[in-house]
């Protein structure tokens, strides 16, 4: 599907089954005359039940195949709380659902989807979305049940916000998190009770494929861990950690999913220390990498093994929601793909890699009707009314228009990996 510039039929099979029955009924005796009268006996022949056909059995698939579907960073901005509060219904505190229910059929087709997890969740702490001028947050515990609901069943913590309220706000978000994983099946991962915690390997099995997954930060902000606490973070510069435990992760798995939290940000230049370590990464095993921080999308490229095999790189995915005022933290990317599993030989490789568009929406003049969209749901009349040119603060790219979006996407996604009917 081409960029749009302003903006099958299903056949129904149907299956004749054919009953064949024979009814056989000798009058005469064989090798015998056949004048009538004669007194020879009659001799009949019974009636022989029908051959009955052997139950068919489906033969056994030559291949495993799982759906794979991420998001980038799920940024809870101040305005992005206050939507979810005016959304609240009775005796609700917050409601983000609305702001997602764009989206939930492409995260729901998925078998396995992952998500950025911006914001820590620590509930003996004030609710913050960078208001008041510091670039700290802190989000309501209705955050999770959102996305949750919405369908993302892995999420990785590792990012430069863990630290925003302390080490014991961030030990909580990590319980409240696992508590979270043993009631509704998921997968955490990137910020640790401890080193045991952080060298165990995650890894899911979807449909029969045994995926790995694996996230790494490039830094908290300035913070570090206090030299008393057991919490851990793998940090991107550890790289003798990250080869052991993808190298690792590649022996226990089928396929290796690493989240790569890097960059600077807002800007779409992949810089040379991450296309360095990507390949490292893949040649180490990783067989997916997905890139986040920047709030930028940013693009993509397939890295191939000396052994002919490769691995996907999303250098970043952008932002999932947000309430940024500029217009290239506005288009985010959804990395869509499908891992398969030779069962012959083992060997895993990647199929339909692509990504779908995605647009954070809201009208002025207080970030209203916040949500976020799939570039096929989408609209010129939609990008018209955008209240990014009057929000405040003012950012430094502020027009916003149709134009405006496919510039940004043609720029940073590749024509190939688009997926804009989605």
């Amino acid at each position: 599907m081409k960029l749009r510039k302003g903006r099958a039929a299903g056949a129904l099979a149907v299956l004749a089954v054919l009953v064949v029955s024979g009814v056989g009924c000798a009058s005469k005796v064989i090798g015998k005359s056949d004048n009538v009268g004669s007194s020879d006996p009659q001799v009949s022949i019974e009636p022989t039940e029908p051959a009955t056909e052997e139950p068919t059995t489906e033969p056994e698939p030559e291949e495993l195949r799982a759906h794979l579907t991420a998001a980038g960073d799920n940024l809870i901005h101040y305005s992005v709380y206050k939507n979810a509060e005016a959304l609240a219904g009775p005796g609700e505190a917050y409601d983000f659902k609305p702001l997602y229910k764009n989206v939930k059929y492409i995260v729901e087709a998925a078998d396995v989807a992952v998500l950025n997890q911006e914001t820590i969740i620590s509930q003996s702490n004030e609710v913050r979305g960078a208001n008041g001028g510091a670039l700290l947050f802190n989000s309501p515990p209705e955050v999770a049940d959102a996305v949750i609901d919405l369908g993302f069943d892995v999420f990785t913590m590792a990012n430069n916000h863990l630290l925003d309220f302390g080490a014991s706000a961030l030990e909580e978000s990590i319980n409240f998190w696992n508590q979270k994983a043993q009631e509704y099946d998921l997968t955490v991962l990137g910020a640790y009770l401890n080193e045991e915690d952080a060298n165990n390997i995650r890894i899911r099995e979807v449909n029969g494929i045994k995926i790995a997954f694996l996230a790494y930060a490039e830094h908290i902000n300035g913070f570090s861990i206090p030299d008393d606490s057991s919490l851990r973070v793998i940090m991107n510069y550890e790289e003798d950690v990250i080869e052991r435990q993808i190298k690792e992760a590649k022996e226990k798995a089928d396929a290796v999913v690493v989240s790569a939290h890097w960059g600077v940000e807002d800007t779409n230049i992949v810089s040379e220390d991450r296309i360095e370590l990507a390949n490292k990464m893949v040649n180490w095993g990783a067989d997916i990498i997905l890139g986040c921080h920047t709030h930028t999308a940013e693009t993509m490229e397939w890295i191939d093994r000396p052994d002919g095999t490769r691995g996907f790189v999303y250098y970043s995915m952008g932002n999932f929601i947000c309430a940024q005022t500029d217009n290239f933290n506005l288009v985010g990317e959804m990395p869509d793909l499908d891992i398969v599993l030779d069962k012959a030989t083992g060997e895993v490789h990647l199929e339909n890699v692509g990504c779908i568009p995605t647009i954070v929406h809201y009208t002025s003049p207080d970030f209203g009707n916040l949500a976020v969209y799939p570039y096929s749901k989408y609209t010129p009349e939609l990008a018209d009314s955008h209240g990014v040119p009057y929000a405040i603060p003012q950012g430094s790219s502020t027009s916003f228009s149709w134009d405006i979006i496919n510039d940004i996407i043609e720029t940073n996604i590749p024509a190939e990996s688009r997926l804009l009917d989605k």
